[in-house]
């Protein structure tokens, strides 16, 4: 294979478009063309020269020359680049990325699921500002049953170091005598706010996870893995 061509798989993960895991499914189910001829799994493509059609739309490679990224990321892992006490960090899961990237807010070392990283610092500030405007999806398990006090509790604004929080919406899941699975939605970001919210109401977590942010879903990328942000999910999170 020549150096200027890519597998077709990846082709779509460097044009942002899909996970190679989804690219895979989309391509062995014949809904990928290169040059109007149906794809193949593994077929080498030269970017800016094939034609590679996926459902209709072409897939041209990206114009931005900043990395947007999203990772699945697993419990025990820091969220930063680097750590004093020497333990694993989201660094460590997105060295291929190619280019050095940076997480955009935090998942405690507790927590797991979306995390999102780039090197656009004009995009991390606008999402880590506390008024940011796109809400944030987690799916929380506590140990014991969730008394309709403590939920109605949950959905009231917290003081949280000062701070009257802005309300959040907090539904129930699921719920055995053994653990109850709530769903938070914020919409502002305080250091362990849902930690502290339950701790509040005298509920203990048992796992938190964030499974959305505003539109951007994991879909089935698996934990500890990365995909690109599609061009639509980047703008949606510009505000374009």
């Amino acid at each position: 294979m020549e150096k200027s061509t890519v597998r077709l798989q990846k082709y779509f993960t460097d044009c942002g478009v899909l996970s190679r895991r989804a690219a895979e499914a989309e391509i062995a189910a014949g809904r990928v063309t290169v040059n109007g001829t149906v794809a193949t799994t593994g077929q080498p493509v030269t970017p800016g020269v094939d034609t590679v059609v996926w459902r209709g739309k072409r897939v041209v490679p990206r114009k931005s020359d900043h990395r947007y990224v999203l990772l699945n990321k697993p419990r025990g892992f820091v969220t930063t680049m680097a750590d004093e006490k020497g333990r694993p960090t989201v660094r460590d899961l997105v060295r291929d990325v190619g280019t050095r990237v940076y997480p955009v807010g935090r998942l405690d070392m507790d927590s797991d699921g979306l995390l999102l990283l780039t090197d656009d610092g004009d995009l991390a500030n606008r999402l880590t500002h506390p008024r940011h405007e796109i809400p944030k999806l987690y799916h929380v398990t506590v140990k014991g049953a969730v008394s309709p006090e403590a939920l109605a509790r949950l959905g009231k604004p917290f003081l949280l170091d000062g701070y009257e929080t802005l309300p959040a919406t907090v539904t129930l899941l699921t719920a055995t005598p053994q653990n109850t699975t709530l769903s938070f939605t914020l919409f502002e970001g305080r250091n362990r706010q849902i930690r502290r919210m339950c701790e509040t109401v005298a509920l203990s977590i048992t796992r938190l996870t964030r499974v959305a942010l505003g539109q951007i879903t994991l879909l089935d990328l698996p934990e500890g893995k990365w995909r690109e942000l599609t061009p639509d999910e980047v703008a949606y999170l510009k505000g374009n």
